[in-house]
């Protein structure tokens, strides 16, 4: 491998280090992504079971902001009827709205990089092919000019520094093809997040502003 990695020339460092931010982006958001790190299957109906009597206290708010993404949007609601009372619906759901996008961004955070990389890695391949076929056929063209009456350059040396060119073309595609399906399953499974965010907020607003939580 590092004998390729030499033969590849310095094209091939940039696609290394692609190679490297793409593992670590990709291990990353996995961890990141997680269900019980966004949205919790029971956790709407814990919200709501804890709320039907009343609004909790600060602490219980807290908790909840600290267990995911979505108890983040979750107590931003509860907050803001904490905070007033007499917020409406309108007042409620565009709190929870704001607390939805800074969620929403962290979510899709590094997922442009990623298909960035996806994009880049072949053009990067087909560079390193590029320099290396112009060096190649640079040092043929001179080696047929001195030996010109021996028969010019070494075919199989010529044959040789072609497939070592073409290293680098296949270096590109190695790191794009992964880099574009993980890529294409994040912004899916984002995607399928966030809508999971959207219908929760939305019935836990409705809960919220039931006549039961309005000052009497």
């Amino acid at each position: 491998m590092l004998s390729i990695i030499q033969a590849s020339g310095w094209p091939i460092w940039p696609l290394i280090a692609c190679s490297v931010v793409a593992l670590a982006l990709i291990i990353e958001r996995f961890i990141s992504l997680q269900a019980k790190r966004v949205a919790p299957p029971k956790l709407l109906d814990e919200a709501i079971s804890v709320t039907a009597r009343g609004l909790p206290g600060p602490e219980v708010v807290n908790q909840l902001a600290q267990s995911s993404a979505l108890g983040e949007v979750l107590a931003s609601g509860v907050r803001q009827l904490i905070s007033d009372p007499r917020s409406t619906e309108v007042d409620v759901r565009a709190a929870m709205e704001g607390s939805g996008r800074a969620v929403a961004h962290r979510l899709e955070k590094y997922l442009m990089a990623l298909g960035t990389i996806a994009s880049a890695a072949p053009l990067l391949g087909l560079l390193g092919t590029v320099v290396g076929m112009i060096e190649i056929f640079g040092a043929q063209a001179g080696a047929g000019a001195v030996g010109h009456v021996a028969g010019g350059g070494n075919p199989a040396q010529l044959a040789h520094g072609i497939a070592m060119a073409l290293y680098n073309t296949a270096f590109g595609l190695i790191i794009a093809i992964p880099a574009l399906f993980f890529w294409k399953y994040f912004r899916s499974r984002v995607d399928a997040y966030l809508l999971t965010l959207e219908l929760a907020s939305e019935r836990f607003v409705r809960h919220l502003t039931h006549p039961y939580h309005r000052p009497h």
